[in-house]
């Protein structure tokens, strides 16, 4: 069994979801059936499967197209995929992965098309650079179909796919506790800190902070390294962070380590005011993180 890494409408040839032939069109695709240990078999998919629940169907095969075996397994690692989903870097996002994670259930399985594959690796790895993450290799799209036999999303307007993504993607976190919480979850780290300066350096920025830090979550970092920490935002040379452009403010800084650097992965303006931050950081003392790796919060 491989450990993998880590909204949606697949297109569906049974009746009840007629109104899905506009977005979606597939056939049938061989089921590879000697790479599992049983037969597939159909069940409803829960609730808390977050990457695929309310996705235009009720049930899914299992084991899926991943090689998962047990509902618990496909929930911790499809887990670590929502974050991806709501940065909306491709509107096939979900499309693509819910058809391996949640394959629809029918007769025979179908696979995605291999260029639905291209298109979100090549909208969403920016986005995943971003965090220190590759384009995982059990996603490699030239293992997927060419052609019509496959799960395809209907051509994008070329308008929509051109809109520059604006805001850099740790900066763009909404203040509500839940946020917050989820951040934490997916960072090693989290202080209370200022900024002392920030450098372009390449297609990155190199976030340099002030003396006083105050560890929040200090995760594995020791005193030495929290004194020396320097923080990267990963090609965030030309998008928007306008925590980065106060330096007068307090921040909660969240951040992991990714080789030799640290990676910065959520920044909060620290707020005395804010009931949600006081919610967040009283909620944390007891609060469970989900045990899936949250890798793009």
């Amino acid at each position: 069994m491989k450990n993998l890494l880590p909204k949606l409408w697949v297109f569906i040839a049974a009746v009840l979801f007629l109104p899905l032939l506009n977005a979606f069109e597939y056939d049938d695709y061989v089921w590879k059936s000697d790479n599992y240990g049983r037969s597939p078999q159909c069940m409803d998919i829960p609730e808390d499967l977050r990457l695929c629940f309310n996705v235009g169907y009720n049930q899914m095969l299992l084991p899926n197209l991943l090689e998962h075996e047990t509902i618990a397994e496909v929930k911790q690692q499809a887990g670590s995929w929502v974050p991806l989903v709501h940065k909306a870097c491709h509107p096939g996002t979900q499309v693509f992965l819910c058809s391996l994670f949640a394959p629809v259930c029918l007769d025979r399985p179908i696979y995605p098309c291999r260029w639905l594959c291209e298109a979100v690796r090549d909208s969403c790895t920016p986005i995943m650079q971003s965090f220190g993450f590759p384009w995982p290799e059990m996603l490699k799209c030239d293992k997927f179909p060419v052609g019509d036999v496959c799960i395809a999303m209907n051509n994008t307007n070329s308008d929509d796919m051109e809109k520059s993504p604006g805001v850099c993607p740790p900066c763009e976190n909404e203040m509500n506790s839940e946020t917050i919480l989820e951040h934490m979850c997916g960072s090693e780290f989290a202080i209370k800190t200022k900024i002392k300066e920030v450098k372009i350096e390449n297609l990155d920025r190199k976030i340099i902070l002030q003396k006083k830090r105050k560890p929040v979550k200090p995760g594995t970092l020791k005193k030495q390294e929290l004194k020396k920490l320097v923080l990267y935002l990963k090609n965030g040379a030309n998008c928007t962070c306008q925590q980065l452009e106060n330096l007068r403010s307090n921040y909660l800084i969240m951040g992991r380590g990714v080789g030799s650097q640290y990676i910065l992965t959520g920044i909060h303006k620290w707020d005395k005011s804010s009931k949600e931050l006081k919610k967040a950081l009283k909620k944390l003392k007891s609060h469970t993180c989900p045990t899936y790796e949250a890798v793009f919060k």
